[in-house]
């Protein structure tokens, strides 16, 4: 497939095709072939970026960094707080001073309308680090790691037990796109977002993929090739709406019991940070059906991947 990113935005999955998913996976795959066979690749020496992240982050900066540092490409991280946002600068006047300084931006933020609004202001290429929407550089690294296991996506079914925001949305739309079954594991007073829902659906008839809600977490669990857990509650929510999470959640739990409940060969994949004890124990976390490891790591692939493409 031609290159169709080159010079475009990278803000979320809901606005990819099935090829433009496949084309930025495989791409991924192959920059960790370099990686690991040490082969160089700085093809954007020269480039200046920069990254500004309003939400803290341990995998996507790090793993940003190394991967602009393999590519030629220079970061200059901002600091939210040393910025005259902070005192009420419109967006559109900083996106449109940053467009005249760097040749991209990676932003990490919260509402998905900031990175839409700097796509809005902006010529040079935006790429979405996470929004409370979506996290299309997690939803690459999660179909790597998929792809690495199990050398397919289509006839797979995922149980994801966890909260519904980023990366349930982001692994619904990639589910339903590349007909992946999946089963989510949550209680019914949560309902997802109706945009993504959509998507999901319309997708989903496309490619026969099974998008099921369920409070069963047996009926997610069994025949599942795929045990995905995910927070149930997210940074800076107050403490009487985690309490409640942690609640409603307690009988979702993946532990060792769950995973039986799986196929025999099932992965566990987390995107990480996990609250061990809390949505995951921590002997799931360290079985040998663990990939959370692997699919930390192809978060740098990935990244490195995705600024190939968009790089003008």
């Amino acid at each position: 497939m031609r290159n169709r990113f080159k010079g475009k935005n990278y803000l979320a999955f809901k606005d990819m095709t099935k090829e433009e998913i496949e084309f930025i996976t495989d791409l991924s795959l192959d920059f960790k072939r370099k990686w690991t066979a040490r082969e160089p690749h700085e093809y954007f020496k020269g480039q200046v970026w920069a990254a500004l992240f309003e939400k803290n982050s341990t995998r996507t900066r790090n793993a940003l960094e190394r991967a602009a540092a393999d590519l030629g490409i220079k970061i200059v991280y901002l600091r939210p707080d040393e910025m005259q946002m902070t005192r009420g600068e419109p967006l559109k006047d900083t996106a449109r001073i940053l467009d005249r300084y760097f040749d991209g931006l990676f932003i990490r933020t919260f509402g998905h309308e900031v990175v839409e609004e700097c796509a809005e202001w902006m010529q040079n290429p935006i790429i979405n680090g996470l929004t409370a929407l979506e996290h299309p550089t997690q939803g690459i690294a999660d179909l790597m790691t998929i792809k690495e296991k199990f050398g397919k996506y289509e006839g797979l079914k995922m149980c994801y037990a966890g909260n519904l925001y980023n990366v349930a949305y982001t692994t619904m739309i990639f589910c339903a796109t590349l007909g992946i079954d999946l089963y989510l594991a949550c209680p019914s007073e949560l309902k997802p977002d109706p945009e993504i829902m959509a998507e999901t659906e319309k997708r989903a008839k496309l490619s026969g993929a099974k998008i099921v809600f369920t409070e069963d977490f047996d009926e997610a669990l069994k025949d599942a090739d795929i045990v995905y857990g995910m927070s149930q509650y997210s940074m800076g929510q107050p403490e009487e709406e985690i309490a409640h999470l942690k609640e409603i959640f307690a009988p979702y739990q993946i532990t060792m019991d769950a995973m039986k409940k799986a196929k025999e060969s099932a992965i566990f994949m987390h995107c990480l940070p996990a609250h061990r004890g809390e949505e995951v124990t921590d002997e799931v976390m360290e079985c040998a059906q663990s990939v959370i490891f692997d699919e930390g790591e192809n978060r740098m692939h990935s990244i490195k991947a995705i600024l190939a493409a968009v790089a003008d």
